[in-house]
């Protein structure tokens, strides 16, 4: 039985999984290690009420949450936790990349976490596209905040005041329009193709 597997054994459950090494060869090793091991030494001692054979779980293995639509789960696991999240079931093309980010690598790699970021970035711009279709579109001149640039004294609340935001100033258009003028741009070229 490998080590993995032997882990796996004990996860989610009340039982502790066994040191890798005993106690004495750790004092051994680590110079200091276990100064806090007698509980007179403990500051919390007065207030702890040790229970070396109460856990306090209920359960030997807590009940699983019925599994509605399949979830992604870490590679690290044997299988999903017995309580996960439901109110953002992934879908679309964000929800296949978080597939992909959980069933390819581990979450110790980087690439995990920038794959899971790029689906963010993804259904952003799903949650758009999909606004369009619906009765109230997005509006991107209220809902950036562009307005507030003009009703609120918004340029005139930056200079002078030795800012770090004003560094980026130049890059908020491009950034916040930027995506907007080339999805118009690439929608009046596929009209004037089709019509044309």
């Amino acid at each position: 039985m490998s080590a993995t597997d032997n882990a796996e054994l004990y996860t989610y459950t009340q039982t502790k999984p066994p040191l890798p090494r005993s106690l004495e060869e750790v004092r051994a090793t680590i110079p200091g290690w276990g100064a806090d091991l007698d509980p007179h030494d403990r500051p919390a001692f007065p207030r702890e009420q040790p229970q070396p054979d109460h856990s306090g779980a209920h359960w030997a293995f807590p009940e699983r949450q019925p599994e509605t639509y399949p979830r992604e789960r870490s590679i690290e696991h044997a299988f999903l936790t017995p309580v996960f999240g439901t109110s953002c079931p992934p879908r679309g093309l964000s929800g296949k990349v978080r597939r992909y980010a959980y069933a390819r690598y581990s979450e110790g790699r980087a690439a995990h976490w920038l794959l899971l970021i790029a689906a963010d970035r993804i259904d952003t711009k799903e949650a758009a596209l999909r606004s369009f279709v619906s009765r109230r579109p997005d509006n991107p001149l209220t809902q950036t905040g562009i307005t507030a640039e003009f009703s609120r004294k918004g340029l005139s609340s930056r200079v002078g005041r030795n800012r770090t935001d004003l560094v980026h100033q130049a890059l908020d258009p491009v950034i916040v329009a930027g995506p907007w003028v080339l999805g118009g741009w690439l929608a009046y070229r596929a009209v004037k193709r089709l019509v044309g």
